[in-house]
């Protein structure tokens, strides 16, 4: 199954860069190109994209802007984003995140890391895997900028079984589930299923937002080094 794919960058040099990448491999396509985050929205609607590379900065209606467009969409629920920037800041990977995207990979990045991304994104995984990145994720979104405290948001599990509250546990730790599986000793088709399950009661699109909320409700806390 061919992976569909948006490229979303104010520079045509990159773009056209980024296509000749993505079409050379036989599992993905190119099947559009936006200047800026209005035009990537429209397009992932009428392309029908699985994966928008979304570039953070761009004039008009920036990435996150588009990125939450998109995520909030009912129509666009199957369109994962990679978030690309040429700056690589910490705080870029939280407001990434919390706009609803997959991953966030800096331009610098290698080809395959890229292509890699993409496939990642496609199969509804988290890009979340450094575990670097992991740590400086949890400790901004600790940081609650609402205003509330963790105990306030614990609601937001309150309909989660004791099974899906360590298994979100241990996704937000990043944790395949094959690993998790391992740890509780069920089989992955059982994890998967539990899985399925907490992003359907919490309404999240992917890994990426179960890992959010692990962190943003208090259930997983970041490493202090």
């Amino acid at each position: 199954m061919t992976i569909r794919v948006l490229l979303a960058d104010d520079q045509a040099l990159l773009r056209s860069a980024f296509k000749v990448l993505v079409d050379s491999e036989p599992d993905m396509e190119v099947v559009g190109e936006a200047a800026d985050g209005a035009e990537a929205v429209a397009l992932a609607r009428s392309r029908r994209a699985d994966v928008v590379l979304m570039d953070i900065r761009m004039p008009g209606t920036d990435g996150l802007a588009a990125t939450r467009m998109i995520s909030e969409d009912p129509d666009l629920a199957g369109v994962r984003v990679v978030m690309l920037t040429t700056f690589e800041v910490d705080e870029y990977v939280v407001q990434s995140l919390r706009a609803g995207a997959s991953g966030f990979l800096g331009k610098g990045a290698e080809p395959d890391d890229l292509l890699d991304a993409i496939r990642v994104a496609a199969a509804g995984e988290a890009l979340l895997s450094p575990a670097a990145t992991k740590a400086l994720t949890g400790r901004f979104l600790a940081q609650a900028p609402d205003g509330t405290a963790p105990s306030e948001r614990s609601d937001r599990i309150a309909a989660l079984t004791v099974r899906e509250r360590e298994v979100l546990v241990l996704v937000g730790g990043g944790h395949s589930n094959d690993e998790i599986a391992d740890r509780l000793e069920v089989s992955p088709l059982t994890v998967k299923t539990h899985v399925n399950r907490a992003m359907a009661k919490l309404g999240a699109r992917d890994r990426a937002q179960l890992v959010v909320t692990a962190y943003e409700t208090g259930l997983v806390r970041p490493r202090v080094e």
